[in-house]
């Protein structure tokens, strides 16, 4: 029986890692699902099974533990950065604007209350409190850029440091959960919101989006378009907008920019909901018209761009009035509507609406290529490229003022400047950045559990005794100051002074602290996508800005 003994003690042996790795990791994703009071912890449990495990005198050679943690790390980043990156810089644009600059105060404020308790209480770390300070606001890729800085610091040195901030993040991590959800239960009844009314002014919000389409059927009445061409009519309006369809002495058309627009003419146009008063004052008034019912030719088809080298071109460039005697009428990507632009970029994954003859779209499909099958193919090369240039832009040293030692990156922010960077720009140089969900998932919770699970189990040793006294319960209050404050202040301010929806709010606070519990929360309470929309406007700068702000703390103070 000795082979028994060998694969569940040797830590030294490479069967006895993988097997206490998957041990962790499937009784920690299993106790995740369960929730409490509709809330559950998800992944995040497989740290505290690692620190139970960890308790126990269970353990993997310290080598082996630092690669799966920082390699764990590397993939999860690197999965973040993939994802947020299309939408990390326009998020930036005039709708996000706000929401992105309420993000920043709660990072600030999560920041100036923890260094307020570090310079106050004086008794805690510096090196602990970033730990309570990451888990406050639920946010692991911090606390691995935090631990990793420290690494590069003070090497082996650190241990122990690594090891406290690990404990301070477990300890404020399910409070920080709880924070962020009564935060919003407390900003509804300080205004006493009613999701009846916040369902009204929602809606009307919606309908003043410019960022989704918007459809209508308009009458030629205006003398001054008569005999005129669509591209006279286009350079006249001087805004984006596409002529669907044409419906002229009873025969349906796909108009080109050459076609010749007369009295009567019903168009079927797509345009900005904004600008619904500008088309009727140039082109005539707003009719109601069945084009889905009419007997025509004409039809409407979705297009899946899998083609690689369509990857990167402006629809401009792609003619298909000329080519294919087809309209685009909008582009969706990654569940979002756009209205077709010239000069708006493909991308691998694109879904594009084009109305035409169906033996046009199909020539188009062709070219395009519309292939499910070839988005499901992993893009190995770019995922390995841009870690291996991630490595290489975290290991080079910044030298700023104050600091005893140069400023690195790290094995965190590098890959995920890169992976940012690769998914908005990789296309100009003809790389495929696109991946499906379905995989980066996988990736990301993969690297996710394998860095909680060598947390945990480095970190079991003495979590009790330290954790389970007066210690643990100040750092437990610690973290709740920290999340719970800077949100009620910022819900407030969001709220009374920018009147922004109730909903959006809940988003803001989710994606603010990086939350997938408290979105959760916010998905059911709201029955709509608002909380989603607003936490992915404010994810993106808030992941990189959490990921940076840990690293320069530890840099600063430590």
């Amino acid at each position: 029986m000795e082979w028994i003994q060998d694969l569940l003690f040797n830590n030294e042996s490479i069967a006895h890692a993988i097997l206490l790795y998957a041990f962790v990791i499937a009784f920690g994703v299993l106790l995740g699902k369960v929730k409490i009071f509709g809330v559950s912890l998800g992944v995040t449990f497989v740290l505290f099974v690692g620190l139970l495990v960890g308790h126990f005198g269970f353990s993997v050679n310290t080598n082996t533990l630092k690669f799966i943690q920082d390699f764990g790390l590397i993939l999860f980043i690197f999965s973040i950065g993939l994802q947020v990156g299309p939408g990390f810089f326009s998020s930036f644009k005039k709708g996000g604007f706000l929401l992105n600059g309420l993000a920043i105060l709660i990072i600030t404020l999560n920041i100036a209350v923890a260094l307020i308790i570090y310079y106050t209480a004086g008794n805690v770390s510096i090196t602990d409190m970033v730990g309570i300070l990451s888990g406050a606001v639920t946010n692991t890729p911090g606390l691995g850029a935090a631990q990793q800085a420290l690494t590069e610091i003070q090497g082996a040195g650190a241990a122990d440091a690594v090891k406290g901030m690990s404990m301070g993040y477990a300890a404020a991590y399910p409070l920080g959960v709880v924070g962020i959800i009564l935060s919003m239960i407390i900003l509804k009844a300080i205004f006493k919101i009613k999701n009846e009314e916040e369902n009204t002014k929602l809606e009307e919000e919606n309908t003043q989006s410019q960022l989704m389409p918007y459809v209508i059927t308009l009458r030629a009445e205006n003398s001054g378009i008569f005999n005129k061409s669509v591209k006279d009519i286009h350079d006249v309006i001087g805004r984006n907008f596409v002529i669907s369809r044409m419906l002229s002495n009873g025969k349906y058309t796909i108009p080109t920019s050459s076609t010749i627009v007369k009295e009567g003419d019903l168009l079927l146009i797509v345009m900005s909901v904004q600008d619904e008063a500008v088309y009727t004052t140039i082109i005539g008034s707003k009719v109601e018209h069945e084009w889905e019912v009419e007997s025509s030719p004409v039809v409407s088809r979705r297009i899946l761009v899998t083609n690689s080298q369509i990857n990167g071109k402006k629809l401009g460039a792609m003619r298909l009035h000329a080519g294919y005697r087809l309209n685009v009428t909008r582009i969706n990507r990654a569940g979002v509507d756009l209205l077709a632009s010239p000069n708006l970029a493909l991308q691998m994954g694109d879904r594009i609406t084009v109305v035409g003859n169906i033996n046009d779209i199909e020539r188009l499909a062709s070219k395009l290529g519309n292939s499910l099958k070839r988005l499901n193919e992993p893009n190995i090369f770019t995922m390995f490229i841009g870690i291996l240039l991630g490595i290489v832009l975290g290991s080079i040293p910044f030298a700023l003022p104050g600091m005893s030692v140069p400023m690195k990156l790290g094995l965190a922010g590098g890959p995920l400047i890169v992976a940012i960077l690769l998914s908005r720009f990789g296309h100009k140089f003809k790389v495929i950045t696109y991946t499906s969900s379905a995989a980066n998932l996988l990736l990301r919770e993969i690297g996710i559990c394998l860095f909680l699970a060598s947390v945990g189990i480095a970190a079991g040793t003495g979590f009790a005794d330290t954790v389970f006294n007066a210690t643990g319960a100040t750092w437990v209050l610690y973290g709740f100051l920290i999340t719970f404050i800077p949100l009620v202040v910022v819900s407030i301010i969001a709220r009374a002074k920018y009147k922004i929806n109730y909903y959006t709010i809940m988003g803001l606070l989710s994606g603010g602290t990086t939350d997938p519990p408290a979105l959760a929360y916010a998905n059911k309470t709201a029955n709509n996508d608002a909380p989603a929309v607003a936490y992915s406007t404010v994810y993106p700068l808030t992941m990189f800005l959490r990921v940076i702000t840990a690293q320069l703390l530890i840099l600063f103070l430590a």
